[in-house]
């Protein structure tokens, strides 16, 4: 298959995307192979092997999120966060999308084709400016590092959006018969961000770590990301056709970048270490006493001699004098118990 620049024809006809519907001509661009359909209550489900890899996909996020928002104090948290409420947002949208559910003929299919081609301009955005987290630009977790970010996805988001919808309904210059503009939003754009991505975590890691187990994790979600865009513009109706219609390169491409995102937090997971001292929700730490007066009469050898008193005694935690160091010298005086008639 020749990848044409600003062209979706040869794109289109091999892998089923979202946006095929819309381009190409008034009534789209149809794929040479594609999953067949089934029938679920009377409503025909599209790719459901797709669909379900979306619904584990959205599971596996919501785990990922559930994790992330427990390290308290990890670096890069709340930025990192964002890119996996986007990813979730993006399978949420495609399993509607590809189901079919939202039908292709509905008024509302642009708009709803518009938004995920958003989310995911958006979501490589979010990926590329957290590969500079890690060099400190700006203190992660600050009001700039965050709203840089906020300000960056919804710019994104909004020129994506437009140039999209734009795209299918033929206005302010652009047009589905050739759509340059989407072209490099859904297939340039994509490519840009992990490229630099990589090359900039593959940098922090050989510059800054002593570890170098996390560049596997690198070279892992690479690869995944290499061998999804294959499957799908390469490869989909050669799978399609020998497994006789019951999935396609989509399903494929779906499992792919789920594996790609989730060797995303396992690299930053990685190279992250919460602060103990001051997280919050963690478990209790578990304080072992060692005065004998509090500890039952066990005594201790490695706490057996105070860092104030060098005379062997031990030392109590209120005062900083225990019972034996006052009462232990009967010839100086004192004895314990105390004498009756001092009372």
């Amino acid at each position: 298959m020749g990848v044409q620049f600003g062209s979706f024809d040869s794109i289109c006809q091999t892998a089923a995307l979202v946006i095929c519907p819309l381009i190409g001509s008034s009534q789209g661009i149809e794929p040479t192979c594609y999953s067949r359909n089934v029938e679920f209550s009377g409503t025909l489900i599209f790719q459901p092997a797709t669909c379900a890899i979306h619904i584990v996909a959205i599971i596996m996020t919501a785990i990922m999120i559930f994790h992330i928002r427990s390290k308290y104090t990890a670096v890069g948290r709340k930025e990192i966060l964002m890119f996996f409420y986007l990813y979730a947002i993006i399978e949420l949208l495609a399993l509607f999308l590809d189901s079919g559910v939202i039908p292709t003929a509905n008024v509302s299919y642009p708009y709803f084709a518009a938004a995920y081609t958003g989310f995911v301009a958006a979501a490589y955005v979010a990926l590329l400016i957290n590969g500079f987290v890690g060099f400190q630009f700006a203190e992660d977790g600050t009001p700039v590092s965050l709203w840089l970010l906020r300000i960056a996805i919804l710019v994104v988001f909004g020129v994506s959006f437009f140039v999209a919808i734009a795209t299918f309904k033929n206005v302010a210059s652009f047009s589905y018969t050739k759509p340059i503009g989407l072209w490099i939003i859904y297939i340039l754009w994509p490519l840009v961000c992990v490229v630099i991505y990589t090359v900039s975590q593959l940098i922090l890691v050989l510059r800054t770590l002593e570890d170098r187990w996390p560049i596997g994790d690198i070279v892992f979600g690479a690869a995944f990301f290499t061998v999804a865009q294959v499957l799908l513009f390469a490869f989909s109706v050669t799978i399609c056709n020998a497994i006789k219609h019951y999935i396609d390169g989509l399903f494929f491409f779906t499992l792919c970048m789920l594996l790609s995102v989730m060797m995303v937090y396992k690299y930053w997971d990685s190279i992250t270490r919460e602060d103990l001292e001051f997280s919050v929700g963690s478990k209790a730490t578990v304080w072992e006493v060692k005065d004998p007066l509090l500890a039952g009469g066990y005594d201790y050898e490695d706490d057996a001699t105070s860092n104030y008193h060098g005379g062997g005694n031990t030392a109590s935690l209120v005062g900083g004098v225990s019972g034996k160091q006052l009462y232990g010298n009967v010839g100086q005086g004192r004895s314990y118990p105390p004498p009756m008639e001092r009372y």
